[in-house]
């Protein structure tokens, strides 16, 4: 917390770009020769989106320690787009090359970005993510799954139910605050990451946050035999000594040029989105169903639509589950179509977007419920969906 901030912070160092242009080569042969290749990542990776960081000089620590209020624009978590640091990471791990990722990041841009849900440990947690204390099922979420009621810091109920049938136990925040232990299976795994990697690199972190901050250490204690850690922070961290490279600079500034000796390209970011449709029909009541929610890559419960209306339909649902009842004879009525109007939370201005649904395959498995998942991009720099049925 504030209490483990300076009133001063230490003075941030840049180092030139000839030098920081000269270490990313040297980088960029570690990743190269790597086997087990593994990040970690602190608050400095996400300051060119926005997001202020702890411990510098404009740190939300050092701000109350010396009881001084934010002058300078910040960007909400939610609105905040990943970095070319973030993006890095991802092309890094589609190419094969990152193993693993260790996140002390709580503003859940790791996850948006692109990075696989097995491919992660989010220490302290995701401010997107809530989970069941009964069966354990999680949620993703496009707000802050947070209570919106006054309690205590160490009061993780969110104030919403689990969802999942048979079920309706408390939902619970994933945030980890100062005192609380680190999440079990996350912090196992990435120890064991560390084990095995034989190159870790730190972006954005002052490693001073315990245990999170034992992860690099592990690597880096293995100095001797081998394993490389590479510390890329504007200040100084306590196990600088162990680093076999140490690069002061912005993360953007160094992970864009090693990209560029990869030759690997740094992709857009584009909101990804899975949004599953499913139809019921019945042919001799003519009284049908459709389902519509979101699911994360890995069928975790994803939570992004504000509404769903379908054409002709006076209702528009305006709450999960978005489940409509319609009749009609379809063919004649509806042509063998649904129309969804689909609106999104809209934190990147996403507009409402019109799904056109096939009502075939229900008809052919009429009383069945039939489902089908269509894969969403939205590109918040020209402000257009893409849309593919994944089956």
């Amino acid at each position: 917390m504030a209490d483990s901030a300076p009133a001063i912070a230490e003075e941030e160092k840049h180092e030139s770009p000839a030098i920081i242009e000269r270490k990313a080569e040297q980088l960029a042969k570690l990743i190269r020769s790597s086997s087990h290749f593994i990040a970690f990542t602190g608050a400095g990776i996400s300051t060119s989106a926005g997001i202020p960081d702890f411990r510098g000089p404009e740190g939300a620590w050092t701000l109350r320690k010396q009881g001084r209020e934010r002058t300078g624009k910040t960007t909400s978590t939610l609105q905040a787009i990943p970095t070319a640091s973030h993006m890095a990471l991802v092309a890094l791990q589609d190419a094969g090359y990152l193993k693993y990722l260790v996140s002390q990041n709580c503003d859940g841009l790791h996850r948006k970005s692109g990075i696989l849900p097995d491919r992660i440990s989010e220490l302290h947690g995701n401010s997107n993510r809530e989970y069941c204390r009964d069966c354990g099922r999680e949620y993703i979420r496009d707000f802050r799954a947070v209570a919106s009621y006054e309690k205590s810091v160490h009061d993780h109920r969110t104030g919403r139910k689990c969802a999942m049938p048979g079920c309706g136990g408390v939902l619970l925040d994933t945030i980890i605050n100062f005192g609380e232990q680190l999440p079990e299976e996350p912090h196992r795994k990435a120890r064991e990451h560390a084990q095995n990697a034989d190159l870790c690199l730190v972006l954005g972190s002052s490693l001073t946050v315990t245990p999170a901050n034992e992860i690099p250490g592990i690597v880096g204690a293995r100095k001797k035999s081998g394993r490389k850690l590479v510390i890329c922070n504007l200040q100084s961290t306590p196990i600088d000594r162990l680093a076999t490279l140490r690069v002061f600079a912005k993360t953007d500034e160094l992970m864009v040029r090693v990209m560029e000796k990869l030759g690997v390209e740094i992709p857009a970011f584009i909101l990804r989105r899975r949004l599953v449709v499913e139809v019921k029909v019945d042919g001799g009541t003519e009284r049908h169903s459709v389902r519509v929610y979101g699911l994360d890559v890995d069928d975790t419960p994803a939570s992004f639509l504000k509404s769903v209306r379908l054409e002709n339909n006076r209702r528009c649902i305006t709450r999960e589950p978005f489940l409509i009842n319609f009749k009609g004879g379809l063919e004649d009525d509806l042509g063998m179509k649904l129309k969804l109007e689909l609106e999104f939370m809209g934190h990147y201005g996403e507009p409402n977007l019109e799904i056109v649904h096939d009502l075939a395959p229900a008809k052919e498995k009429e009383g069945e419920v039939v489902r089908a998942v269509y894969r969403l991009g939205y590109n918040p720099q020209n402000g257009e969906w893409e849309t593919v049925l994944q089956n």
